[in-house]
């Protein structure tokens, strides 16, 4: 884990648009405020753990961030279903209950907006169960900019193995030596380089809650503005 006080250096983007033919972008973090989800996950979901077992709030967090460590960066870490069967908890009601928290991070429909006004394929693509997907959609409205959004579930991969973005590319037909893709995950952003996606962003602001983390290897942004021409 790096040091919290490390400084790193912010790497500024620097590519044209007229090398650009597709654009992929992440949901949580990336487009949305991930405040949300660790909210819901490191707070909401413990609260009802911890009722339902009759144990402390603090034990809960210990015992549920164990079990979410476990299976981090597979499919099972989104899916909903897995986590309402493991804790015997509607997790999809729970998000419910709290939807109104779901939001859009600063700059993003101007982004989407340059995207589409610059005839840019647009996807979104993201480790999110189907489920999830439909609630943030749903509250967030950003669905009809993008060509397709695809779930991992339907690649049958998590974004982090290079493998789904070979499947990805059989299902989209992209190319990656014009493909630039933002996410707020280093290890994905590296899984994709090993395929072959030529552009990488890495979104540093991901939570509004959160510090400003610049990536050491790949370039940083923390607003999408930072991308559009001036």
């Amino acid at each position: 884990m790096r040091n919290k006080e490390t400084i790193v250096a912010k790497i500024f983007p620097n590519f044209s648009w007229d090398e650009i033919e597709t654009v992929l972008l992440d949901m949580d973090g990336t487009l949305l405020d991930k405040h949300f989800d660790d909210y819901f996950w490191e707070v909401y979901v413990p609260e009802h753990y911890s009722l339902l077992h009759d144990i402390s709030i603090e034990e809960a967090k210990e015992q549920l961030l164990a079990r979410y460590r476990e299976v981090e960066s597979t499919l099972e870490w989104t899916d909903l279903e897995y986590w309402s069967h493991e804790l015997g908890l509607d997790i999809p009601e729970l998000k419910m209950r709290v939807n109104h928290m779901i939001g859009v991070h600063p700059y993003v429909v101007e982004f989407l907006e340059f995207c589409l006004s610059a005839r840019k394929k647009l996807y979104l693509i993201t480790n999110a169960h189907s489920r999830t997907l439909s609630i943030k959609l749903e509250q967030t409205s950003i669905g009809p900019w993008f060509d397709r959004v695809i779930c991992a579930e339907e690649v049958g991969l998590a974004k982090e193995d290079p493998e789904f973005w070979r499947r990805l590319a059989e299902m989209l037909d992209y190319n990656p030596k014009s493909t630039l893709l933002a996410d707020d995950t280093e290890k994905v952003l590296h899984s994709a380089e090993e395929y072959g996606i030529r552009y990488l962003i890495y979104v540093a602001r991901s939570s509004s809650m959160q510090a400003v983390r610049y990536s050491e290897k790949y370039p940083s942004i923390d607003y999408f503005k930072e991308l559009m021409p001036r």
